[in-house]
């Protein structure tokens, strides 16, 4: 039976080689798509998952860490006080301009300190010590920075709101969902740069907790002591900052939509390719009920034949989509792929040829054994 699927599929080697790439368009199409998406979302939580703080307290409903609402920066006094808080310190997220030698203007996403390296950030410095930037108008960027600024080196000065400020280094990985580049600089030098804004204030507090402390219950005591903030886990807030570009912008629904297509794409390749198949050698069919084989046998290998097309469809779809991660990387995109996707692409991959050989499935099950016998 499997050498009958075998010999009826690769019967017509063009056919099969389009049923073949139909799969593999939409493998990769799956890959890509959610890949890209994946990456997009990490961007969106890269620095809560790498900052090493177990709470986060933000002002009341912001909406995720980028689009960051200002309060009193002497509520962290209130936070200190709380028993089991073993640190914890004010950080400013906040959009800047910034002037380009071209003349343009570009936004940047600070995040401003009075001590970096306690709280694990920036995680990659790639050039420069962030403990430097205590020591005066002082900015570390993001390679990514390339992309949206233009060349850069250490050393060089950049306009960010008006003030002169000199690169002290560069660091990697530091992105933000909306793709504006990220700098670091200092807690007071950010003040300074929107006075009117950020006066006196802060955007967020984060805390680390005593060895033994439970974050829920330290939670707690914190917002009994900033009843009009919210206090956040980090799972919590890097789950919220990820849930808001999925369902503000349509991002989840259009990644969906064009997985759905990509799959439809691929089952009716399939199930069309199965069914002339079938059709044109109905008499083979016909044949094996006439020995003594039942519909199970039939169905057999027809879904053999759905197999083949489904494993050979995912080894190409899964080749293209890996290799093509570089390129993506070159792009300052990130594809997002691990063997656990990768087992479900598979599973669902094979689900759906299966799926698309139903129909053959139909026409075979009347079929009458003395067809092999006639002219």
């Amino acid at each position: 039976m499997v050498d009958l699927a075998r010999k009826i599929l690769l019967y017509d080697k063009i056919r099969f080689l389009i049923t073949v790439t139909g799969v593999a368009f939409a493998v990769t199409l799956v890959f890509v798509q959610v890949g890209l998406f994946e990456g997009l979302l990490a961007n969106a939580s890269v620095t809560i998952e790498q900052i090493d703080a177990d709470l986060w307290v933000s002002a009341r409903n912001t909406p995720n860490v980028d689009f960051s609402n200002t309060f009193p920066e002497t509520f962290i006094q209130r936070v200190r006080s709380v028993p089991g808080v073993a640190r914890a310190d004010n950080l400013i997220v906040w959009f800047g301009r910034v002037a380009l030698p071209s003349g343009a203007t570009e936004n940047a996403v600070l995040y401003a300190m009075e001590d970096f390296t306690r709280w694990n950030l920036p995680w990659q410095v790639n050039a420069g010590d962030a403990r430097n930037l205590r020591r005066g108008k002082y900015v570390i960027l993001d390679d990514s920075a390339t992309k949206r600024f233009g060349k850069f080196e250490v050393g060089d000065y950049r306009e960010f709101n008006g003030q002169r400020l000199k690169i002290i280094g560069t660091t990697g990985e530091a992105r933000s969902f909306t793709t504006n580049p990220v700098a670091f600089l200092d807690y007071r030098v950010a003040q300074s740069l929107d006075r009117q804004s950020l006066h006196n204030r802060t955007t967020y507090i984060l805390v680390k907790l005593a060895p033994g402390s439970d974050p829920q219950a330290m939670r707690a005591a914190i917002r009994e002591r900033l009843p009009y903030n919210d206090v956040w886990t980090r799972a919590e807030w890097a789950s919220r900052s990820r849930s808001y570009w999925t369902d503000n912008t349509g991002l989840g629904l259009n990644m969906i939509m064009t997985v759905f297509l990509g799959c439809l794409v691929g089952v009716v390749v399939v199930a069309q390719t199965l069914y002339t198949s079938t059709m044109e050698h109905i008499k083979e069919f016909a044949t094996v009920k006439a020995i003594g084989g039942g519909n199970a046998e039939i169905y057999g290998i027809i879904a053999k034949q759905a197999a083949i097309a489904a494993v050979v469809g995912f080894a190409l779809g899964a080749v293209m989509a890996y290799g093509l991660r570089p390129v993506m990387a070159g792009l300052d995109l990130k594809l997002v792929l691990t063997p656990t996707f990768s087992i479900y692409v598979f599973a669902g991959t094979l689900a759906l040829c299966l799926g698309a050989s139903a129909i053959s499935f139909r026409r075979v099950a009347s079929l009458d054994p003395a067809l092999v016998f006639r002219g």
